[in-house]
């Protein structure tokens, strides 16, 4: 599979991105038959954790379920081929001739806070105050707000547990802001 794409440059001609809908449980078989287009392909996971066999155990889920996003140059008729890829059920578009594309500079800040693999990467500067979902572990997704963050950068967070405030620590891996 070809190299996940970078955020965009501020002095690099500006990549035109559109929206893509996958079909159920599409995104490997629609990510690898766009690359074989050669179409860049870019899909933002998260690390959600989930209870299997009374264990927590961490898994990629994609952020927009249902969808990827997929570069090309609108001016060219290879982009046609989209809608008829394995795994692809369309191609969003709002006006009937021509594809919408996604906002540059949303885009921009979606790939910088993704790592090389796609992956939704927290927030760099939490601080005390900030609100967050907890996405891994016994409490994910609860929200709460921090409280305390010590100095090996250990959140204190509370949560909302059985009516009561509880003081609970984490690591910043397994918070992300809102």
């Amino acid at each position: 599979m070809s190299e996940p794409p970078r955020p965009l440059e501020d002095n690099a001609p500006a990549k035109k991105w559109y929206l893509v809908q996958v079909k159920p449980n599409g995104y490997k078989r629609a990510q690898e038959n766009l690359a074989r287009q050669h179409f860049d392909v870019f899909c933002p996971v998260i690390e959600k954790g989930q209870k299997r066999k009374k264990k927590f155990q961490s898994q990629l889920s994609p952020l927009f379920p249902g969808y990827l996003f997929v570069s090309f140059d609108s001016q060219e008729p290879k982009w046609r081929t989209i809608n008829s890829t394995y795994g692809v059920s369309r191609l969003v578009n709002l006006n009937a001739n021509e594809p919408s594309s996604v906002p540059t500079p949303l885009m921009s800040e979606l790939m910088a806070r993704c790592d090389s693999e796609g992956r939704l990467l927290p927030p760099s500067k939490l601080k005390v105050g900030d609100t967050i979902r907890v996405i891994r572990g016994p409490f994910a997704d609860f929200v709460s707000t921090i409280e305390m963050i010590t100095p090996d950068q250990r959140m204190w967070v509370l949560l909302d547990i059985m009516g009561r405030k509880t003081r609970v620590g984490m690591s910043g891996n397994d918070l992300l802001g809102t």
